[in-house]
Formats: structure tokens, sequence, C-alpha cells
């Protein structure tokens, strides 16, 4: 039988199915991170002005305020270093399986840049996905032909910068992409769930920056909301690796890695519904108590999680996820599961 050559090997589609098994921890940090970001997302979504929330937060009550410092700035950083980690998971992947990965990283960047604008412009203009593709484009392809200990060091650079000159905001997202490239790159994320040690001290570590940064917040914004936030983001993380080695594992994953595999299609659609429940709600959405918000994002995320937990039995991605691969690859991804 003819040996096939391993030049022509590399110019065939990828398979199918992924070709790396899956990391739960990081389908359940992300499913985690996607009910954080819609529940602090349920009033801008519903077109909550910057006004009326700062009129809005006169007469909200102590546990409304208490939300805000468990929520506000404490998820998108988990969401952007994930991604700065998925892409360059997918980086190495693509380097073994055809001659050109940049190529295709940068397909896949294009891709998610019109399904943010679609986003953006149809539902609601406080849309992410725009800038990530963005951000992707102009700071995570060029990394990649850096050594990864200058993409760590750049990352610790662009994340001090954007928290000292601009207070945190989306402006940290450069430094938290390059961040989960490097972890990525050191292997960091490949022994992410063989260690409780680490993440445990990690978690003490973080919590103590945590305790610091909120005393010094207040209701200030700039500079310690950033510092509150990144903090409190590594102990939700650190946490969650903790208790993923507990027996508390097959919980953690049924309730979050469904959420966390299908992000890209909960995301999207998180919006629509929330402009929808809304509706039923009624009400002046700034005038809505924090049993209303939390209720709103429960109700969405009981119907994500049904839906999602259903279709992944049949199917191995979420809609838009697949539409993204197919996109991404170039070629048809078989969907059914066996």
């Amino acid at each position: 039988m003819p040996q096939e050559d391993p030049r022509h090997a590399r110019t065939l589609p990828p398979p199918a199915a992924p070709g790396r098994p899956r990391i739960i921890a990081l389908d359940v940090v992300r499913g985690f991170a996607l009910c954080g970001i819609l529940l602090a997302n349920v009033q801008p979504i519903s077109h909550i002005g910057t006004t009326a929330v700062t009129e809005a937060q006169a007469t909200i009550d102590d546990a409304a305020r208490w939300l805000g410092l468990l929520v506000e700035q404490r998820f998108f950083p988990i969401f952007s270093l994930l991604f700065g980690v998925g892409f360059s998971l997918l980086l190495d992947s693509a380097g073994r399986r055809v001659p050109r990965p940049r190529v295709l990283l940068v397909r896949r960047l294009l891709v998610l840049l019109v399904m943010g604008l679609a986003h953006m412009f149809l539902l609601w203009r406080g849309d992410i996905l725009t800038i990530y593709a963005l951000v992707g484009l102009v700071v995570l392809l060029p990394s990649t032909w850096l050594p990864r200990w200058a993409v760590a060091g750049l990352a610790v650079v662009l994340v001090a910068a954007a928290m000292i000159v601009f207070g945190g905001g989306t402006m940290i997202v450069p430094g938290l992409f390059l961040l989960g490239s490097a972890l990525t790159r050191y292997g960091v994320i490949a022994r992410i769930e063989s260690s409780t040690l680490v993440p445990a001290l990690l978690a003490l570590l973080f919590g103590a920056g945590t305790a610091a940064t909120l005393v010094l917040q207040g209701s200030a914004e700039g500079l310690p909301m950033a510092a509150s936030g990144l903090a409190m983001a590594g102990l939700y993380v650190c946490t969650l690796l903790v208790l993923l080695r507990t027996p508390l594992r097959p919980v953690l994953r049924t309730l979050f890695a469904p959420l966390g595999r299908m992000a890209l299609t909960n995301y999207l659609s998180a919006t629509a519904l929330v402009l929808i429940v809304g509706k039923v709600v009624g009400g002046r959405p700034e005038g809505w108590s924090l049993a209303t918000i939390v209720s709103i994002a429960a109700v969405i995320l009981v119907l994500q999680w049904v839906w999602s937990t259903l279709w992944l039995r049949r199917y191995r991605f979420g809609p838009m996820e697949w539409l993204w691969r197919w996109a991404t690859w170039g070629s048809r991804p078989a969907q059914r599961v066996p």
C-alpha cells in the first residue's frame, strides 16, 4: 500500500471532530463567566443610559450595591483571558493541520467581526465581540511571531498601563488576551486540572487583594475599580478550579459546562431574550428592583441551560459555534453526535 506524502496530508481539510479533548475546566469557567456577564448586562441591554443608571443608584438598596461589587467588571476579564487561551489553543491545533495557520486565524477573527457588527447594529450597541475581533487582529495575531516570554512581559505592561492610565474597562482587553495566550504557550492551561495546591494558594492571594482593593474602591471608579475587578475575577477562577478537584466537580460541570460550550450562541441570544423578557416585565428598566434584575437573568439562564444541555446531547457544537467553525476552516464540520 503506498505511503501518503506528509506534505500533501497538511493540505487536507481538518477532521470533522476536534483534534484534542476538551478541557472541562475551561468550559466550566466560561459558563460561569457567561452567567455573571448576563447579570451585569440586563439593565444596559435594556437601553439604560449613563444618567439613568446614576440616578437609579440613589434608590438602590444595600443588596444591590453588594451585587454591584460582586459583578461589575468582574466577569468580562475572565472572558477576555479565555479568548486569548482559545486563540493560542487553536493556533497550536491549526499548526498541525494546515500549512498556513495564521491565515485561518485571520478568517476566524474576520467572521467574529461580522457577527459582532451585526449584533451591535441590530440589537445592542454594547457588543463586545467587535472589540475582541479587532484587538485579536491588531494585538493577538502579531504576537504569534513573538517568543512567549515577550508575550508574557507585554501582557503585564498592557494590563498595568490600562489600569493606571485608563482605569481598566475595555482597555484592559489587549493585555488579558496576551496573558491568556502566554499561559497557554507556557503549558499552564494544559496542566490546569492537575493541581489543587496552586489554585488554592492563588485564591488566597486574590482574596487578600480583593479585600484590600474593595476597601479602596468604595464608590469610586478608575484604578480601584479595575484592581478590585481583576482581583475578584482571579478569586472566582481559582476557587472554581479548586472546587473542580472536589466531589462538586460533576455538579459544576452539569451546571456550567453546557453554557460554556455554547458561549457564543448564548451570548448572542441573551440580548434578544433580555429585550423580550424586559418587555414582558414592563416598567422603566432603571426602576427595576434587584429582585427583578436577578429574576430576568435567572429565567434566561435556565432557558439557555436547558436548551444547551438538550442541544449538546445530539450535536457537537452550538449553532453559532458550528457556523463559526465552518467559516474558519472552510469545510463543513460534522455536527451530529455519533
